[in-house]
């Protein structure tokens, strides 16, 4: 089952969730464990890049695409 990682846009609080990806496209609602908020957003973070020399190097995602200016990247 996949590991989503979201942020609370309240508090600040990262969480991860596991859910399938059926439960994802109906709309998973993430509720923050510390303020109760439901005003949270997915975070879109780093993974590892391979080159052909073989070499890997963590690339950016963008931060988490909140939009609300909250630098959780």
């Amino acid at each position: 089952m996949p590991t989503y990682e979201y942020i609370c846009l309240e508090c600040g609080t990262r969480l991860e969730v596991r859910a399938s990806l059926r439960e994802k496209e109906a709309g998973l609602e993430v509720t923050c464990p510390r303020c109760e908020s439901e005003n949270t957003a997915q975070v879109f973070g780093n993974f590892a890049v391979g080159t052909s020399s073989g070499e890997r190097r963590t690339d950016s995602g963008g931060g988490c695409g909140c939009g609300s200016g909250c630098d959780c990247n």
